[in-house]
């Protein structure tokens, strides 16, 4: 799927970059005050640093800007995850390796991550697939490093049960920063990280008790 354009009347691409870090920037601490459809665009202008006339220089619609803002964050969030994800060696530990740097990453960028997830859904018909297809692309990063678990003997499962746990992962991140009101008086990151990979580690063990005694395989 292609990526979408957003179309801007200024050709210096270094410039283009470099204002629309700022509007990503701006955005995201409005979009997390206000919500998408109660900011306008003069006061994305505003956090950004420049007036309403520039910011429409650069983008055509308020929807640009939140397409922007979705399509930086998870850009930053799979280059993260590909820097620390080991999807070669395929044994246990690089699976809790991967976990704990993955959920590093959801702490440093919660506040983008629970923005982008509060108003992917207002993204217009034509951006949201190519967000959501590139949420897959990370998922699929897990489901690899679990795969090669399974070829070297590692683990014992299904493609199913490979599937799901690569879901589940992804969403325990998401969830440091969707529920940290009450997490965070519970545990720190390093605890909550621990408990997770326990929980999950003793579930994937669970799947190949059942894998083993007559479950589809």
């Amino acid at each position: 799927m292609k990526k979408r354009e957003v179309q801007a009347s200024v050709k210096d691409e270094r410039l283009v970059k470099k204002r629309r870090d700022q509007m990503i920037k701006g955005a995201v601490t409005l979009f997390k005050q206000k919500g998408f459809h109660r900011t306008t665009t003069r006061e994305i202008a505003r956090a950004s640093g420049f007036s309403i006339g520039t910011l429409y220089e650069y983008i055509r619609t308020k929807e640009d800007v939140l397409y922007l803002v979705c399509d930086s964050i998870y850009d930053e969030v799979r280059d993260r995850l590909q820097e620390n994800l080991d999807t070669n060696q395929g044994t246990l530990e690089s699976l809790r390796v991967g976990i704990a740097n993955y959920f590093k990453v959801m702490d440093d960028l919660q506040d983008e991550v629970l923005v982008m997830y509060q108003e992917v859904k207002s993204l217009t018909k034509d951006a949201l697939p190519y967000v959501l297809k590139k949420e897959m692309e990370m998922v699929a990063m897990f489901e690899n490093v679990i795969q090669r678990c399974v070829e070297n003997g590692e683990l014992d499962l299904d493609e199913k049960h490979v599937k799901i746990i690569a879901h589940d992962i992804f969403v325990q991140g998401q969830m440091w920063g969707f529920r940290r009101w009450a997490l965070r008086k519970l545990y720190t990151l390093e605890e909550y990280t621990e408990l997770q990979t326990e929980l999950l580690f003793k579930g994937i063990k669970g799947s190949e008790m059942k894998l083993g005694t007559g479950g589809t395989k």
